[in-house]
């Protein structure tokens, strides 16, 4: 499979998932944490979908499109070892749902980091809260739950809160 053809892959997997996760938390009233703002697109995919909802960025440095940079108010910047406790003490376990897209292409570095997320992560959610993941996480109190239809097993990763 060419690169093209895999990048146009993962982001309709990427879509479907969004779309689904928006889908299941539309009518609550919680936070939605989007951590790995890139240049914006899923930030703006989530505003269109979840139109008022408090929606928080986390990101290291931001160099997305100007129309899709998040309000300093909405904005965490800085490593997320230090942002996501910052978040977890001042928003606490309030967030309906989570996208974290922040895998680094190296499978150690992302299994380690996936162990460190997965102890922070439950912390920062809702009952019922859904976090979407590019990367494998181990959730004690959550379920995993089925993929959207035609999206490739191991590509995303989805659970909900009990």
């Amino acid at each position: 499979m060419s690169r093209l053809d895999s990048v146009i892959r993962r982001l309709k997997a990427q879509r479907a998932c969004l779309d689904e996760a928006t889908s299941m938390v539309d009518g609550k009233s919680g936070h939605v944490l989007e951590l790995g703002l890139g240049n914006g697109r899923t930030y703006d995919h989530l505003r269109e979908k979840l139109p008022n909802r408090d929606i928080y960025v986390f990101e290291r440095q931001v160099n997305a499109h100007p129309d899709c940079i998040p309000p300093e108010d909405k904005l965490f910047l800085g490593n997320l070892e230090d942002t996501l406790l910052e978040a977890r003490d001042k928003l606490g376990a309030t967030a309906d749902l989570l996208h974290s897209d922040i895998g680094t292409g190296d499978p150690d570095r992302n299994r380690k980091f996936a162990t460190w997320l997965s102890s922070i992560y439950p912390d920062l959610m809702a009952s019922g809260g859904v976090i979407l993941s590019d990367q494998e996480l181990t959730l004690d109190d959550f379920d995993q739950l089925p993929l959207p239809q035609d999206v490739q097993v191991g590509r995303y990763y989805f659970y909900q809160k009990k």
